[in-house]
């Protein structure tokens, strides 16, 4: 299986990434990544998904099942926090707008009920503290989104020079402390001055019995599998701030995010009492950065 996947590689049509679980090799997770322009429109059926319309860039309307979400959506994942809509598995589902949008989605058995959500109620969560501070966006959560069956999602934005995904940790075993888990990482790097590129670095390794070695550098539109192991940290580097959206699924009867931390890096976490947190969060809100 390939881990990495670069910016374009799994491109078709107007979807500039396409990762279902027949391409990752697992069962449950997926994520489609559209791209409309201007008054564009892309029509699809949900099949045996759950899925989330997010908007990553710009705005649009969402039409299932009879019922018309407008999101209005963000100029870019680095100015806001987004509005977005739920829309069941067997529907048909049509996504009009322009701009670039996130289709996560998670294989289920359960038809639920389309569903939209204000930006103004997604939970903005600060995690960590000092280097390892990061701002999680529980739109898609357990707890943020209780309506859903099998689908975890959410997003991070890490300061440049920070790293999240820290402590390392893992969701391959289903146990009191833990539950399986296959894991989206999909990555958007903000720009330097005059627009110039960045980059960022993942990191995957291997739990017991289970191989893996990835140390990826990530930029504007990447994404890394994650069917097992460690994962983290995600390290944004200086000058570039980091944004990630995790798309999550799994076997477990319980739609829970539960995880083991690495045990020789998990005493990190007893430092961030004494810490602040990175003074540049949020990054972003409800509001419209200018």
């Amino acid at each position: 299986m390939k881990h990495h996947l670069r910016a374009g590689s799994t491109a078709d049509g107007p979807y500039r990434l396409v990762i279902t679980p027949e391409s990752a090799g697992w069962a449950y997770a997926s994520l489609r990544v559209l791209e409309l322009p201007e008054a564009g429109e892309a029509a699809f059926g949900t099949g045996e998904y759950e899925t989330i319309v997010l908007p990553l860039a710009g705005s649009c309307t969402v039409t299932c099942d009879g019922e018309r979400y407008e999101l209005r959506g963000r100029r870019d994942v680095f100015s806001r926090v987004s509005d977005f809509a739920y829309v069941p598995r067997d529907a048909r589902v049509t996504v009009a707008g322009e701009g670039r949008f996130a289709l996560a989605g998670a294989r289920c058995t359960r038809r639920l009920v389309p569903r939209y959500v204000p930006a103004e109620d997604v939970p903005v969560e600060l995690r960590g503290a000092g280097h390892a501070s990061r701002q999680v966006n529980n739109f898609g959560t357990p707890e943020g989104f209780p309506y859903a069956e099998k689908l975890i999602a959410c997003e991070v934005l890490t300061p440049g020079g920070c790293w999240s995904s820290y402590p390392p940790h893992k969701h391959d075993e289903e146990t009191a402390a833990e539950a399986v888990l296959e894991e989206i990482y999909y990555f958007e790097v903000a720009p330097g001055p005059r627009g110039r590129p960045g980059m960022a670095y993942q990191r995957v390794y291997g739990s017991p019995g289970r191989p893996i070695d990835v140390l990826a550098e990530v930029r504007d539109g990447d994404a890394v599998l994650i069917p097992h192991g460690w994962h983290g940290p995600s390290m944004a580097v200086p000058g570039h701030d980091l944004y990630y959206l995790n798309v999550m699924a799994g076997p477990s009867p319980e739609r829970a995010w539960r995880i083991c931390d690495d045990p020789a890096h998990g005493w990190i976490r007893e430092t961030w009492p004494g810490q602040p947190v990175d003074p540049r969060l949020p990054l972003t809100s409800s509001q419209e950065r200018t």
